[in-house]
């Protein structure tokens, strides 16, 4: 079965151009087929102040305004993915930047509003993604660049989770490649001490997961990225890891999710 990598890069590695350079420095490097994922950071909250729209994050995910979306989609599926496109194709990586309405690529749903309304916030399984499509992408060589936008039925724009968006595309994709799916961010792997680099966690599994959850040591935009890694894992993705973008063509580098 062909390798199939899928990454998604946190949004720290986004606000920094030296780090965003470098990484697609090196993901250009990797030659087997592979997808890119990528949040927006935090020119989406700059620009919202600029325009006086206020922003609230609940659980370390951004609740989207009607007023919001259009900020989200503009800076997301514009800016930002155009920018990292034109980067990879320096890179000599055919890069194709999409969001999940491209194509109909990803087919999602309005997130209902209990217990928490999030907006304009979409949500989708593994079973919405289009496949077929997709898989033509990647034979003809491309490399598909998501950003965190989807559209449901009604063509309705919606803020999508990044991880999220990567570990279903992952797990949709695990019946047909052998997939590697990796979250690339500005630290060495899940930590123990945020303060201590040191300190990486280098597997978490379901049971000290809850653990390490309850104890606080992890939280906030953590917790829903470890959720997706462990259903990944439960879905026949054969590797997922958390590590430093600095990294990433290290194999044994970062934290290990696993069953």
């Amino acid at each position: 079965m062909q390798k199939l990598t899928v990454i998604k890069i946190g949004g720290n590695i986004v606000d920094d151009d030296k780090a965003l350079n470098d990484f697609l420095q090196a993901f250009a490097k990797i030659n087997t087929p592979k997808i890119l994922v990528h949040g927006g950071g935090k020119l989406a909250t700059k620009l919202a102040v600029e325009l006086a729209i206020s922003t609230e994050i609940v659980e370390g995910r951004r609740i989207t305004s009607e007023v919001m979306l259009p900020v989200t989609v503009m800076v997301y599926a514009g800016l930002i993915n155009k920018q990292i496109v034109a980067q990879l194709q320096h890179y000599q990586c055919d890069a194709l930047g999409v969001s999940g309405a491209d194509a109909q690529l990803i087919l999602s749903h309005k997130r209902a509003i209990e217990p928490i309304d999030y907006g304009f916030v979409g949500d989708f399984t593994p079973q919405d993604v289009n496949i077929v499509r997709l898989k033509q992408f990647l034979e003809l060589g491309l490399c598909p660049v998501f950003s965190a936008i989807t559209a449901d039925q009604e063509g309705q724009l919606l803020n999508t989770n990044a991880d999220t968006i990567a570990s279903n595309l992952a797990i949709s994709l695990a019946t047909h490649y052998q997939v590697e799916l990796v979250y690339c961010f500005e630290h060495q792997g899940v930590l123990r001490d945020r303060k201590d680099e040191n300190s990486v966690i280098p597997q978490i599994h379901p049971a000290n997961f809850n653990q390490l959850k309850n104890d606080g040591v992890i939280s906030d935009g953590m917790l829903p990225k470890i959720a997706n890694a462990l259903a990944a894992v439960e879905q026949k993705v054969h590797q997922v890891c958390i590590k430093s973008a600095q990294d990433l063509l290290k194999p044994t580098a970062g934290t290990i999710i696993s069953q």
